[in-house]
């Protein structure tokens, strides 16, 4: 088992459920997967297994849990599998499997971990600071944020587009220029005219912050 190996255990988890259900149809060990458990204490990975397939088999989800487990549990690289909870079976990799993937990923690199192409696009839209206001830390953790998430959607096999939208336009924009002109009255040291510009202003000046006194100076 190199490479994905969640997508290995899965193909391990196929082959033993159908081992022991044959007549399972196709869409029902569709929906069977392989995911890391929730409590580390709990193993390295779980299955859904036992719980997908006991309505179409009729039978018991814990009977086939333990019964999956006990399959799972002769292979090797296993060190545990066991049932819990409703039906679910519990994984843990032996420690000397998960040691002989060191020199798989070393030798992957980058690659290592590359998900199949999905055949599907996903738009990711990030920072987009808005122009009407300075800039803060915010902005640089989302920068961060959202290019890591966009590499790890890229990683997974999707297309990815980075997007940053530029809200230039629009009215906005258009209040943003008024406030800017009466930040520069002020600067030429004509404070009636400025007051009397924003009262003529209707519905009143937006974005009052004292950030736009050094663009009016400008």
């Amino acid at each position: 088992m190199t490479e994905n190996l969640f997508a290995a255990m899965r193909n391990w988890v196929l082959e033993d459920i159908t081992a022991m259900l044959p007549e399972l149809p196709v869409e029902v060990l569709a929906k069977i997967e392989v995911t890391p458990t929730r409590d580390a204490a709990h193993g390295d990975m779980a299955t859904n297994a036992a719980m997908v397939v006991a309505k179409p088999a009729g039978k018991n989800p814990r009977e086939i849990a333990s019964a999956l487990s006990e399959a799972l549990a002769r292979r090797t690289g296993i060190a545990k599998a066991e049932p819990a909870g409703p039906g679910f079976v519990n994984i843990m990799l032996d420690a000397a499997f998960l040691l002989r993937q060191i020199p798989v990923i070393l030798s992957a690199s980058e690659a290592y971990g590359q998900g199949t192409d999905k055949g599907q696009k996903i738009n990711v839209e990030y920072v987009s600071a808005n122009p009407t206001g300075p800039l803060h830390v915010g902005h640089c953790r989302g920068a961060v944020v959202g290019d890591a998430l966009a590499n790890l959607i890229a990683k997974a096999g999707y297309g990815v587009t980075k997007e940053y939208y530029i809200n230039d336009a629009g009215a906005q924009v258009i209040a943003l220029g008024r406030v800017v002109y009466f930040r520069y009255l002020q600067a030429l040291g004509l404070p009636e005219k400025a007051d009397a510009y924003a009262a003529s202003v209707a519905g009143g000046m937006q974005y009052g912050g004292a950030y736009l006194e050094p663009v009016g100076a400008a």
